[in-house]
């Protein structure tokens, strides 16, 4: 490492259920107020307590936000993972573990340093009660990297007296922890390690927040009322926040009551038509959920489609099929949600990168709901809507206004305005609507089954197509609504830049994907960047793909979901799409980029220096799954 001051990353190897996670929070949060860029990783079993635990802690004084290549510093704290946990360690890295018990034989390398300190053993001498001690041994590590890596004890130890309020014993107890392991620390090792952080001010105008909370945010101030769902990983914090959210800011101050509606349903399905039919009464309402949710929701999805309802579906992806791992990441539902339902359907979807997304593209999605008349799904993932993110601080304009489409007045219906529920008199695909109640003169049939442009049900071919098509008019339309790519490019290179490949990708990608660009540049290759922010795509979507000869599609998926949007919607040749496929239910970093890109280039691999040399007998469950890369074909 070059210099490794606010550049490495660490890994801390636990048992779910032990109370790791809200130590391994403190640090991240320390890190964070230290003006230090940072981003973590929560990789957690599905099941209640018992399992393997890994949390990820990558600090990046440039900024960079995707998963590290392999650890710096290995916290070792589960004798059973600890073989392969050591494994994973780059050469030269350093391995913190609780030498309370003896390392395995196989989980001993010569090329990286050990840092034993029994924080077992301290914690039984020290503390009264078996749980306690074991919460305590969290903080005690805690303190023993606070003098590793030179985290500013003092911020450690306001959070701590924030976390457990003015609860002296607690606060003592924790207080001591921290000093046991921070002294140890110090006695027994050269403290700083060379991987250590230096205060900076990068954080001063930045949030540390998970994208469920953030779009949770986006929704009460978007001027959502009503919130229907079903609890599901990872989603369902979503809920939980909004909750949250419209206690403290939706609460009637006279009454007392909240001002929204919050349900949980008896499944997803009926989640979905609690959705629909508040959005069809004139309330903005969310349901929030993941793939196996979406599935269940399709029939309500297609009714609110042909019977044009607001609507607004937040799927946090996971991976599948069916149960799947519901504690991993993936992009696996690209194609379920463009085209959820049967028959012939096709929906706006915004696919946001970051909580700072989630939260602004969860106004945009109530908007184009309303103005579209129409589901919108907002599409994020387990890492970003469950991990915590550095981001740019979320700003508000009060001089938003909500676009509630084209919604006729009592007024206007009194004066005589032309109202036919599914007539296009604009031209543009969409029709006016009018809220129950309002006017006897808005009064019409919504059907889900076959009805003509005035509502009126019909098994008339023709009457069925002007309907059908008008309303794939309409959802056209919504290509130039939807949120631009974000394009990456070198434009200091002006005019005179080497010939460059195209790079396409969507949501939680784009950190790994903007790393390895830059990397790519160190062998050479200059690759230009689009990210997909919504669909139906971008004109601009098209133009990208036919700039260039090859252009590689990375995506977090099997069947290569994005470039079968991409080859469908834009009719472009398949062969000119070469799909980079990381599938495995890790947050992608940029190393299978780069050597995927360099491979199918006929490159050679990038230097391997970085990556871990210890053998083990099968990867961890924390680790980097396989990379996989196919040409052609559709």
């Amino acid at each position: 490492m070059s210099d490794p001051v606010n550049d490495f990353a660490l890994k801390i190897a636990t048992v779910n259920g032990t109370g790791s996670a809200s130590a391994n929070g403190l640090l991240m949060q320390s890190i964070f107020r230290m003006g230090v860029p940072v981003s973590g990783k929560n990789l957690f079993p599905s099941n209640i307590q018992g399992l393997p635990t890994w949390y990820e802690i990558r600090v990046s004084g440039a900024g960079h936000t995707s998963r590290a290549e392999a650890p710096d510093l290995m916290v070792v704290l589960n004798p059973a993972t600890q073989t392969r946990d050591v494994a994973e360690v780059r050469a030269g890295g350093w391995v913190l573990h609780d030498s309370s018990w003896q390392l395995r034989r196989d989980a001993q390398r010569d090329d990286v340093t050990y840092l034993g300190i029994p924080f077992a053993e301290l914690c039984t001498e020290r503390f009264e009660g078996s749980r306690a001690r074991v919460l305590l041994r969290n903080i005690a590590y805690l303190g023993a990297l606070a003098a590793l890596l030179d985290v500013e004890v003092p911020v450690l130890e306001e959070l701590i007296t924030q976390t457990y309020g003015r609860k002296k014993k607690l606060l003592d107890s924790n207080f001591e922890a921290l000093r046991l392991g921070y002294d140890r620390a110090r006695d027994a090792f050269h403290c700083p390690l060379p991987i250590r952080l230096r205060r900076m001010s990068a954080n001063d105008d930045a949030v540390l927040i998970d994208g469920n909370t953030a779009a949770a945010l986006g929704c009460v101030y978007a001027g959502a009322t009503v919130a229907a769902w079903y609890p599901i990983t990872p989603s369902t914090s979503l809920v939980d926040a909004f909750s949250a959210f419209a206690g403290q800011f939706r609460k009637d101050p006279d009454t007392g009551r909240l001002r929204v509606a919050i349900l949980q349903a008896e499944d997803e399905l009926a989640a979905a038509g609690m959705v629909i039919g508040a959005g069809w009464n004139g309330a903005r309402s969310f349901t929030a959920t993941s793939g196996p949710g979406i599935s269940l929701m399709g029939e309500f999805i297609g009714l609110a489609y042909y019977a044009e309802i607001p609507s607004v579906f937040f799927d946090i992806q996971r991976t599948g099929p069916s149960t799947g791992m519901p504690t991993r990441t993936q992009q696996g539902d690209l194609l379920a949600v463009a085209y959820a339902s049967h028959g012939d359907t096709r929906h706006i979807a915004l696919f946001p990168a970051d909580p700072h997304e989630c939260f602004h593209f969860a106004v945009a999605a109530f908007d184009l709901a309303e103005r579209y008349q129409t589901p919108v799904f907002v599409v994020s993932d387990l890492d970003i809507g469950m991990n915590d993110w550095v981001v740019p601080r979320l700003r508000w304009d009060d001089a938003y206004r909500p676009d509630r489409g084209k919604v006729l007045s009592a007024a206007e219906l009194e004066a005589g305005a032309r109202f036919a529920r599914y007539l296009d008199i604009d031209g543009d695909g969409i029709p006016h609507r009018t809220l129950p109640g309002v006017h006897p003169r808005g009064g019409y049939f919504t059907r889900g089954s076959g009805h003509d442009s005035h509502a009126r049900y019909t098994e008339d071919s023709v009457a069925y197509r002007e309907v059908v098509d008008r309303i794939a008019r309409k959802i056209d339309g919504a290509a130039t609504a939807v949120p631009e790519p974000e394009l990456v490019v070198d434009d200091a290179l002006g005019a005179e830049r080497p010939a460059t490949v195209g790079v396409v990708t969507i949501g939680g990608c784009r950190g790994a994907v903007v790393e390895a660009r830059e990397r790519l540049r160190d062998h050479g290759v200059v690759a230009d960047v689009l990210r997909i922010r919504g669909f139906p795509f971008h004109p601009s979507v098209r133009s990208f793909l036919d700039r260039y000869e090859r252009v590689f599609v990375v995506e977090q998926n099997r069947d290569a979901q994005l470039r079968t949007l991409l080859v469908v919607e834009c009719g472009v040749d398949p062969a000119r799409l070469e799909p980079l496929l990381f599938y495995g239910g890790m947050p992608l970093s940029w190393g299978p980029v780069v050597k995927g890109i360099l491979a199918a280039l006929g490159m050679a691999d990038p230097d391997a220096a970085s990556q871990p040399t210890g053998a083990a007998p099968a990867p961890s469950p924390g680790s980097t799954p396989r990379l996989e890369i196919a040409r052609g074909g559709a």
